[in-house]
């Protein structure tokens, strides 16, 4: 039997360490102003876009759904990237402002598994720019310390459900997909690991709390009553059942 020992925590970013879809939302709806354009989307709409990863693709999405292309190539490129920097500075004044904070439970895992000797990752396609302002005002400006791996829309040009940020991931650990476990937040983020053969906890959020999770090792309301021997307790079991499947 395979090796089942826990070694590493692998967290997406939005909607799973943080919830932030609604700073985002109001984000996005802020740029749209500023940039002149009568679009606002209500939750419902964000709901259904968010199916589409990425900000930048889904603003792309939005406009192809609703026929509003009137220009093209890198014009189109260009406007679609001046929207998105407007809504990623709304977006950091929102998280400056104290509008988004970690959810429930995950400062004291990353601080539990951090004592145990585990790595820690972060494993997101949301830009670096999201990612520091949340997590530098959540753990200050040593956020990263607390990471061994950090791969972002930097590093990983191809989004969730394309597994390429968690082959990455796993990469740069010098681990194998058994080492760790994988905390997610949407159907997307799921499939990306499953894709990595990686198992997964979901966290759902008022987002994606109607995703499909067929699949996922756990699924909880938030990891405030999820302790670390739970995780490896978990791991251990859903190691050895899948050993047995596939001996």
């Amino acid at each position: 039997m395979k090796n089942t020992l826990l070694n590493a925590l692998i967290f997406d970013v939005d909607g799973t360490l943080a919830d932030t879809e609604m700073a985002h939302l109001a984000a996005f709806n802020s740029a749209f102003a500023e940039a002149g354009l009568d679009w606002r989307w209500d939750v419902p709409l964000y709901r259904q876009l968010l199916s589409v990863s990425g900000g930048k693709e889904r603003i792309r999405h939005y406009m192809q759904v609703q026929n509003l292309r009137t220009i093209d190539g890198a014009a189109l490129h260009d406007r679609i990237n001046r929207i998105h920097e407007i809504k990623t500075l709304h977006y950091e004044k929102a998280v400056r402002e104290g509008q988004v904070t970690l959810r429930p439970g995950v400062l004291a895992l990353l601080e539990s598994a951090r004592d145990a000797g585990l790595k820690l990752a972060i494993a997101t396609t949301t830009s670096p720019a999201n990612v520091s302002a949340l997590l530098g005002s959540a753990l200050g400006s040593r956020w990263r310390l607390y990471f061994d791996v950090i791969e972002d829309a930097s590093t990983a040009e191809r989004k969730k459900p394309h597994p390429q940020v968690y082959l990455q991931t796993l990469y740069r650990l010098g681990m194998v997909s058994s080492d760790c476990l994988v905390i997610e937040d949407s159907f997307n983020g799921l499939k990306a690991a499953s894709a990595a053969h990686l198992l997964t906890v979901i966290t759902p959020n008022r987002f994606t709390d109607d995703h499909d999770f067929s699949g996922a090792m756990a699924v909880v309301p938030d990891l405030a009553n999820v302790s670390l021997h739970d995780l490896m307790d978990w791991h251990r079991q859903a190691s050895a059942e899948r050993s047995v499947l596939h001996a």
